[in-house]
């Protein structure tokens, strides 16, 4: 008799935006190995985007490029097709799901809810890894930032919340984070619901999140981890549009090489991924 197939860790594979697919491609690269590289069944979700088509060839591109067989494609065109049974066994079969960016509202009208997205959790339970960049690494969370302004200042009801997948609970994930200004959109929601971690992902970084607790970062930025769970706000107080007052939240800035703990809320480890010029030369030379 064939033994049973060994069981992965529930992993979450979260990507800023933006990742790099042309060149080295550090973070999708990881992505490809968690999926089983050349094993890998990996189903492409372009949903989010506006042009899936362009999307489905440039991943189809770069993920045949690292090694992984070419991806199925799920794209629900609505939230009826999402019941489709076919689509569903799919994402049964996969050993990696990604979700593609673009509006992640598309994502929470077609997938919470509905057996394709019951099917995501499936594959998330029994150990496929599960990615998503920029609007597919916001669908993530139980609580999604639907839409918001962006700058430093964290502003009143200038954000929406709506309902994400829920594969990981107890944060707000955001990105694009400092390329696009998000401090201010991610500090007004997480000051709002300080039960709630806020993540801000960097573009061309990811988080990949084991067991809904420790993650570590890969890629060229920083993961930004948002605590205002002893902090105080007059988020109950202030007028619509005013700054918020928030003072005593806690910011964690996290590049390559750090690995964190959600539940302690704290560091676990870092080892230096990108260290000094000089450093890196002299090393090279040893």
């Amino acid at each position: 008799m064939a033994s049973p197939r060994k069981r992965g860790r529930p992993t979450l594979f979260v990507i800023g935006g933006a990742e790099d697919r042309v060149g080295k491609a550090t973070v999708l690269r990881r992505f490809v190995r968690l999926a089983g590289g050349r094993r890998a069944r990996i189903v492409l979700v372009p949903t989010a985007s506006s042009f899936p088509d362009e999307v489905t060839a440039s991943y189809t591109d770069v993920f045949t490029r690292l090694g992984a067989p070419a991806p199925s494609v799920v794209d629900p065109q609505d939230r009826a097709e999402a019941h489709d049974e076919e689509l569903v066994a799919l994402v049964d079969a996969a050993t990696g799901v990604f979700m593609s960016g673009g509006s992640q509202l598309k994502l929470s009208q077609r997938f919470p809810g509905t057996p394709l997205g019951d099917a995501i959790h499936r594959a998330h339970a029994r150990g496929a890894v599960v990615g998503g960049t920029s609007a597919g690494a916001s669908i993530m969370s139980q609580f999604m930032i639907s839409m918001g302004d962006e700058g430093i200042t964290p502003r009143q009801r200038h954000s929406q919340l709506s309902a994400g997948l829920g594969l990981v609970e107890g944060v707000i994930i955001d990105q694009h984070f400092a390329q696009r200004s998000r401090y201010g959109r991610l500090m007004s929601m997480v000051a709002a619901s300080p039960s709630l971690l806020g993540i801000g992902i960097d573009e061309d970084t990811a988080v990949e999140l084991v067991d809904g607790r420790t993650f570590t970062v890969h890629g060229s930025g920083a993961v930004f981890v948002l605590d205002c769970r002893t902090a105080q706000s007059d988020a109950p107080d202030a007028r619509r549009g005013a700054p918020l007052m928030v003072s005593g939240a806690v910011v964690h800035s996290l590049p390559a090489g750090a690995t964190f703990d959600l539940a302690e809320v704290k560091l676990v480890e870092f080892v230096e991924k990108h260290p000094d010029a000089a450093v890196a030369l002299a090393t090279a030379k040893a």
